[in-house]
């Protein structure tokens, strides 16, 4: 059974603002888009189900296996990207050929929130441009 999303979408909005910061999960000190998604985890659903490793920053890192995305199939419910509704985990894969390594959480139809290096914690739209790029689609375990 999937968790409220109107209680990820208020989770993820509650990190706006949030200065970047590669492979930490602090709000309002410093996050990067994964170190979001932990966060929005823990408000909603409770403590970390496992340690995450260090990883590269690499969008375009290539590989056999789509670590993210497992990751979160072992934790979360896997939905269709193209069915995903607000309060979905998405994750996006920034190059063609490479593994999805960008995650971000839907706030609306045509919005989300993701860490972005110069920005920080930001809600944006979902351009034509993002939507193609997701991956995979999550939705966050009721507790």
């Amino acid at each position: 059974m999937p968790a409220d999303p109107d209680r990820v979408i208020t989770a993820a909005r509650a990190w706006l603002g949030t200065p970047y910061h590669d492979q930490a999960s602090l709000k309002a000190i410093g996050c990067d888009c994964l170190g979001l998604a932990r966060g929005v985890w823990r408000d909603v659903v409770g403590t970390e189900p496992f340690l995450i490793p260090p990883y590269s920053r690499d969008w375009g890192e290539t590989g056999p296996r789509e670590v993210l995305a497992e990751g979160a199939a072992a934790v979360m419910i896997a939905i269709p990207p193209a069915n995903a509704p607000p309060g979905a985990l998405v994750l996006f894969r920034m190059e063609r050929r490479a593994i999805a390594k960008h995650v971000g959480i839907l706030t609306g139809p045509a919005t989300f929130v993701h860490a972005c290096e110069r920005l920080g914690v930001i809600e944006q739209a979902l351009t034509p441009a993002w939507h193609r790029r997701i991956a995979y689609a999550f939705q966050f375990p009721a507790i």
